[in-house]
């Protein structure tokens, strides 16, 4: 019974929650930022379509951030509780490339702005030294002998009657492998799932709402 759940996990269920809501093409295909993580070791593409211009999109995601807008997810998992912002701030608007986006409260760990197009890209890369989950950066620092080393990319594109096709690609990579290919498997992915599935259902509501 184990070895056959096993199995529909793997041949059946997996390839869903690691492609859920993307085409075929939109799965398979090439994004900027891809490159910067070249030897994955696991990767998602995951896609919907928001009610709402790739400018109006964009202004909310411009605005991610623990210490800004949040990250419109689950917030008790993701922020303590706080709930994230559910109006565009002038003040969070501006992004760079380099630029730290804080993913916990005390600063120790970060997604920094690997690549930047406004309305079209935006990749954040986090590089996390484990097991203490604080944030380095790669390639100017060395990595430690565990750590996990991944990007988060939004890609905006204009879609029939005004909306936005939203894909969302994850690639990572991660040492050492028979240690962290468990974690991934029973834990990782299953957690970007559910908190990438919330965030585009919250995104829906808030341009939703605008429009």
């Amino acid at each position: 019974m184990a070895s056959a759940a096993s199995a529909l996990y793997a041949f059946w269920l997996r390839p869903r929650l690691l492609t859920w809501g993307a085409s075929e093409e939109e799965a398979a295909g090439t994004y900027p930022g891809d490159d910067l993580v070249p030897d994955a070791t696991s990767t998602s593409t995951m896609a919907t379509t928001l009610p709402a211009p790739p400018e109006e999109v964009w202004a909310w995601l411009a605005q991610m951030g623990d210490d800004r807008g949040g990250w419109y997810s689950w917030d008790r998992l993701d922020r303590h509780g706080e709930p994230s912002a559910d109006r565009l701030v002038p003040e969070w608007q501006g992004l760079s490339e380099g630029q730290r986006l804080l993913a916990t409260r005390d600063g120790r760990a970060w997604f920094t702005v690997a690549l930047l197009e406004p309305n079209r890209t935006l990749v954040l890369r986090s590089d996390l030294e484990l097991p203490s989950g604080h944030s380095f950066d790669m390639p100017t620092v060395a990595p430690p002998r565990a750590y996990l080393d991944g990007i988060w990319a939004f890609h905006l594109r204009s879609a029939p009657g005004g909306g936005t096709r939203l894909v969302v690609r994850t690639r990572g990579r991660s040492r050492p492998r028979g240690i962290t290919k468990p974690f991934d498997l029973l834990m990782g992915e299953p957690a970007h799932f559910i908190m990438q599935v919330r965030q585009f259902q919250n995104l829906r509501a808030r341009v939703g709402a605008g429009a």
